[in-house]
């Protein structure tokens, strides 16, 4: 009989045709394993996982108005989803009101447009914010959206220490992989300092960052290089908060992560938990954290928007089903599971209702709920969790000696490491050496037609109008007042989100506060790439 021939992860490992005991030899399950939610949390960050709860099932949505993302989430929740996840529009995420020229044509296109604490108010209009959990995807502004939340949810009687949820604010990662950075790095890690304190004292509940990987894996990062890459982020943005004088235990706990979920169910399932152990030793073993809690990654998961296909979109359905299965197995916190036509579109209702079924029909009709860390000591895993852990490991010390995060970011390293990875993919794929079904085998010589959900070009010239409505009716001359107040913290050390805070309460919009910060630090000009 021929040899069987060995292949290669996504992480360009080798992964044998056959595991078996000697495939762990020298294993030490006590070191390695230790139990559910003990160090170094291989297994699991709470001891009993799912078999008390199921994770937090949210459902990422948000397009054209306030209004029309208002009655999508009103939907999603009547149809069972326990949190909401907003995606904003390309203005908002870049700090730009819809009513300036470079916003012209991307009002409410990739998310909800959010001008003002009026549009938020509306967004969010009869959902009970103390009892849903909100994540917002939003990273250089996350600081104004976060206190736009908060002054509505102050205004429906709901104080901060009663909100839970997540804002992205991982701006890093932009400068490496998405681009929707708006200040330096230096700046930018002092506003996110800022938030830290901040929620410390007024949102203790609220999670002030999601660390991601998402946005790096989508750019076509390996697993290796996805973990790695955003446990180096995340050093540095405790570094930053340990240097502005925050203790570590003060804020560490409510540190939380975001990770993709391939098709490639196995790997995916190691690199969870190789994560969760590398974190685990990062923050007791580097920055001498005590309390349990710091220790403990914690991540939301979603399933790979990268490898979803316009062709035969319905394949999408098998592809996403088995990502959120190795979400589940990996032992995320809380998913978002994609919809089967966003490839093509922002999802139909109808697509939107699909995707949450499926995590829906893992939870309650399989069997992997009822047990903690299914895939332990299974030789196959446990070797690949292994493998993954020394390849992250490497790459981690790599972005060290070039003196953190920050520096190797500034020098292109992650970038230039993520591109050459997506090109060899790129490259499996163009010479069928990879399959992706329906694209390059299993083809069809006729696409069944799809109508794609359409977003109205008049919501650009209705969210302008409202802009011009807003400025004729507020106190214009507090509004600046307020904006200068967020100016001069900004040139000093005072906490920023304080002055923030009352300038949007007074209606100043999005855009100007940005604009504030602007004018005093200026804007970030990457590297060239080549």
């Amino acid at each position: 009989m021929a040899e069987a021939q060995s292949a290669q992860s996504e992480s360009n490992l080798p992964i044998q045709p056959v595991y078996d005991a000697s495939s762990l030899a020298g294993f030490d399950p006590e070191e390695k394993l230790g139990e559910p939610g003990s160090y170094p949390y291989t297994r699991g960050v709470y001891p009993t996982m799912y078999t008390g709860r199921p994770w937090t099932m949210r459902q990422y949505a948000g397009f054209g108005t306030a209004k029309e993302s208002n009655e999508r989430y009103h939907e999603l929740v009547n149809n069972g989803t326990g949190g909401l996840s907003v995606a904003f529009d390309l203005p908002t995420q870049m700090g730009y009101d819809s009513d300036e020229s470079i916003s012209h044509g991307e009002v409410g296109k990739v998310g909800v447009a959010i001008d003002s604490i009026d549009d938020m108010r509306t967004l969010f209009n009869d959902l009970p914010l103390d009892q849903v959990s909100t994540s917002m995807t939003i990273n250089a502004p996350a600081s104004t959206l976060l206190l736009m939340y908060q002054l509505v949810a102050e205004e429906q009687g709901i104080e901060g220490a009663k909100l839970t949820g997540t804002i992205q604010n991982d701006v890093l990662k932009e400068y490496i992989a998405r681009g929707t950075y708006i200040y330096p790095p230096k700046e930018s890690l002092r506003l996110i300092s800022d938030i830290f304190a901040y929620c410390a004292k007024e949102m203790p509940r609220w999670n002030t960052i999601s660390i991601s990987g998402y946005h790096m894996a989508e750019a076509g990062a390996t697993p290796a290089q996805e973990i790695a890459f955003t446990l180096a982020n995340a050093k540095e943005y405790v570094r930053a908060a340990v240097a502005a004088g925050l203790d570590v235990d003060d804020f560490a706990p409510r540190l939380s992560f975001f990770f993709v979920a391939r098709t490639t169910l196995l790997e995916e399932v190691a690199k969870f938990r190789a994560a969760r152990r590398i974190w685990a030793k990062i923050m007791r073993d580097e920055f001498g954290a005590k309390n349990p809690k710091s220790q403990m990654l914690r991540f939301h998961t979603q399933t790979a928007g990268v490898q979803l296909t316009a062709q035969q979109p319905e394949v999408n359905l098998v592809r996403v089903a088995l990502q959120g299965l190795g979400a589940v197995l990996g032992g995320t916190q809380s998913l978002h599971t994609n919809s089967y036509d966003e490839a093509i579109a922002l999802p139909t209702t109808k697509a939107a209702r699909l995707a949450l079924r499926t995590q829906q029909v893992i939870a309650y009709e399989t069997d992997v709920t009822k047990t903690v860390d299914p895939f332990a000591g299974s030789y196959v895993v446990e070797s690949m969790t292994d493998d993954l852990e020394a390849a992250a490991l490497e790459l981690i010390q790599a972005v060290e000696d070039r003196g953190g995060a920050v520096a190797a970011i500034e020098q292109g390293f992650q970038k230039s490491e993520i591109e050459r990875s997506a090109y060899r993919i790129a490259l499996e794929i163009d010479h069928n050496e990879r399959t992706v079904v329906g694209v390059n085998r299993f083809t069809l010589k006729e696409e069944e037609p799809y109508e794609p959900l359409r977003v109205d070009p008049q919501i650009e010239a209705d969210q302008c109008e409202r802009l011009a409505a807003l400025r004729a009716e507020r106190d214009n001359e507090a509004v600046e007042r307020a904006l200068e107040a967020v100016r001069e913290a900004a040139r000093g050390t005072d906490n920023l989100l304080y002055p923030m805070k009352e300038a949007l309460r007074l209606r100043a919009t999005g855009g100007e506060v940005s604009h504030a910060l602007r004018d005093v630090w200026g804007l970030y000009v990457p590297r060239d790439s080549f």
